[in-house]
């Protein structure tokens, strides 16, 4: 075992620097030099100067959230925030000092998590400064949903519903609310305000070993915001910050584990959160540090319907991304409230705290249609046979070569994979897999007996399913192959046709792509190909055979990738002994699909 890798300096320090780098990127925010003990951030507007006209909004907690608590504030949310150590509630002289520098005469409101050192930290600081003349009032958030009752005296956690709190209580201040209605609103939205939480992978503290505690196929459901490894302060006898979620389980496809947490937030045996059907919510998901953008976007659009259709839920905003985050920990949570009018109002409202997502209030559809993609003004277009298209020769043969090429990428999908992982980004064989497999549902619709709109239908059909590089450039091979098979005035094309038409797919691609033979591309497949079929064509070769001939080319071609240099394309950056190690994986694709097609054509006319 090793220290995780981190991009730190002193692990001790990793707070502050942290707060130092926030300062240089937001003008708005300023700080109180009282490092280590007291990490204070604050709105710039507020102090020094004149004293805060409105009630000042004040959370706070352990560090390793971010962006909560600090990237909230900002006007209309968070007047300030106090930081303290890596998953350690804020000292009470930081608390005070907090209240101190930001506090006018309408008082102060106190957002709590629940959690024991930050209910007790904030609340000695509460009465301190009461006793300084302060008016303060203080908000418990407990929006955990992971754990039925019983809960003694622990209770519910506060979790990244907490963020949803600020934002309400934030707006009403900012609207010159007295401290009583504020408290009074901070309080209505955290009782109406459910959360749960699911892990992959457990957090990585600075300076510390890491020890996935999960394992390679579980994960957590129902963890707190605090879940680490488990590391413990001894002199705590409960786990500092490392407390499990509610159970274990395997790992399952996001729609499940989105399905789960909504059901547990909206159960009726608990009834943590009393909403009925016919009710209106907003969502957050929430993610936990290390998940991508992209997963979180899957899951918010897999939560919106269940929360319509299953829940029978109105949908009223929807917020995604990272709120209130665990350092690295790969996972997210969710959160719903209630979406009253009083509510919707405070969320929308406008501020300035840097991490609010803005672009999300006002109404939104209860559904969204897809746009239909506006057809080419001058594309032929080829609409569905409503009956059978009776084939001609020609058109048989393209229907046996077409379904013999799509078949063999689609049994190549995990060797393309398996090289593409260790030359490329992985994906070479899913990207022919979904390509081949939309090139075979098309194929109903393609013109079979005109062999130059069905290339280019191909093409259009690889355009539309396959993306990325490889999409384009079979485009490119076949839009060009397309055009040039159009300048016969036959309806049945010749095998020498078919040579010229491959010639010109074959520059247009170099042309557009700066690839050439001995680059370690497609090309080193398709030019030997394109060579031997023209050698063996002129000296008097059937077609049949000339193309068998010339597939055994394109194999050989692919194969001598192994030994060039890569000069295009993502393997340009791979060491060259392992690029010696596999084939190019596009190189070897094509002359797969070459070398079916051939055989396909080889077949028929040897059984003929």
């Amino acid at each position: 075992m090793s220290l995780a890798k981190k991009l730190i300096n002193d692990p001790n320090d990793v707070e502050t620097e942290f707060i130092d780098g926030l300062m240089e990127t937001y003008p708005t925010l300023q700080f109180l030099d009282g490092y280590p003990s007291v990490k204070v951030v604050f709105r710039a507007d507020v102090y020094p100067g004149p004293p805060y006209d409105k009630v000042a909004v004040i959370s706070g907690g352990g560090s390793g959230h971010e962006p909560a608590h600090a990237g909230f504030v900002g006007e209309g949310m968070l007047t300030a925030a106090i930081c303290g150590d890596v998953f350690a509630s804020p000292t009470v002289d930081a608390i005070l000092a907090g209240i101190r520098t930001v506090t006018g005469p309408l008082g102060c409101l106190l957002i709590i998590k629940n959690y024991t050192g930050d209910r007790l930290n904030f609340g000695l600081a509460a009465e301190q400064a009461k006793s300084e003349g302060y008016k303060v009032e203080s908000v418990i958030v407990e929006d955990d949903c992971a754990i039925p009752p019983p809960l003694e005296m622990a209770g519910r956690r506060g979790l990244a519903g907490t963020v949803l709190v600020h934002k309400v209580a934030g707006a009403a201040a900012d609207a010159g609310l007295s401290l009583a209605d504020v408290a009074a609103e901070a309080r209505y939205a955290s009782e109406n305000v459910g959360t749960m939480g699911v892990a992959l992978k457990a957090c990585t503290l600075p300076g510390r070993i890491f020890t996935d505690r999960f394992g390679p196929t579980k994960m957590e459901v129902g963890l707190g915001i605090l879940t680490s490894h488990g590391c413990r302060n001894p002199s705590y006898s409960f786990p500092l910050h490392g407390e499990p979620g509610a159970h274990v389980t395997d790992i399952q496809p996001v729609e499940a584990v989105v399905s789960q947490l909504l059901n547990q937030i909206l159960s009726k045996e608990t009834n943590y959160l009393p909403i009925s059907r016919g009710e209106r919510v907003v969502l957050m998901v929430n993610g936990l540090g290390g998940t991508p953008l992209m997963e979180l976007m899957i899951a918010a659009g897999k939560a919106v319907p269940q929360l319509m259709v299953e829940h029978g839920l109105a949908v009223d905003r929807v917020y995604t991304g990272s709120f209130m985050t665990s350092l690295d920990m790969e996972g997210l949570s969710i959160s719903i409230m209630r979406a009253d009018r009083s509510i919707l109002q405070r969320l929308d409202a406008e501020t300035k705290a840097p991490y609010w997502p803005v672009g999300v209030s006002g109404n939104r559809l209860p559904a969204k249609i897809p746009v239909p993609i506006p057809r080419p003004r001058s594309a032929k277009i080829v609409e569905p046979q409503s009956q059978p298209l009776k084939l001609t020769e020609q058109g048989q043969l393209l229907e046996l070569v077409i379904v013999a090429a799509a078949t063999a990428l689609i049994h190549l999908k995990d060797t393309l994979n398996e090289w593409d992982s260790k030359v490329g980004d992985g994906d070479c064989g899913s990207t022919m897999y979904k390509g081949a497999k939309a090139v075979l549902e098309d194929m109903k619709n393609y013109p079979l007996n005109d062999a130059a709109e069905t290339v280019g239908e191909i093409g259009s059909t690889i355009g539309k399913s396959m993306g990325g590089t490889s999409g384009i450039i079979y485009s490119i091979l076949c839009k060009a192959a397309c055009a040039q098979l159009k300048t016969s005035s036959h309806s049945v094309i010749t095998s020498k046709q078919w040579a010229k038409a491959l010639a010109s797919a074959i520059d247009a691609v170099s042309k557009y792509g700066g690839a050439k033979v001995g680059y370690r591309t497609l090309l080193d497949a398709l030019i030997p190909a394109l060579s031997s079929l023209e050698e063996r064509l002129s000296s008097g070769d059937d077609p049949a055979t000339a193309f068998l001939t010339s597939s055994q080319a394109a194999l050989d071609g692919a194969e001598s990738t192994k030994k060039m240099r890569a000069k295009a394309g993502r393997t340009l950056y791979v060491p060259r002994e392992i690029q010696s190690s596999v084939p190019d994986p596009g190189a070897y694709a094509t002359a797969s699909w070459y070398r079916a097609a051939a055989l396909a054509v080889n077949d028929k006319y040897k059984n003929k």
